[in-house]
């Protein structure tokens, strides 16, 4: 029975480094990244961001002409 003890208190702090490890090392994977575009995809967040983009693109074009358009011949 001593054995068991002597193990728990090897393995259990070696278990929780290497769990500590596993989990912060998660972060900038790019499994991590291809999930998270994925969760952007399906609930509608990269749709918005494309249009809050094109809205913007079509402001300064708009700018653009409308500043073309006031200068003198």
């Amino acid at each position: 029975m001593e054995w068991i003890a002597r193990s728990f208190k090897v393995w259990t702090p070696l278990f929780l480094l290497f769990t500590c490890l596993v989990i912060a090392g998660c972060e900038g994977t790019d499994s991590r990244e291809n999930v998270d575009d994925t969760i952007k995809e399906l609930s509608g967040q990269k749709n918005i961001e494309r249009m809050d983009q094109m809205k913007k693109d079509i402001d300064s074009i708009n700018k653009k002409q409308a500043e073309r358009l006031k200068e003198p011949d």
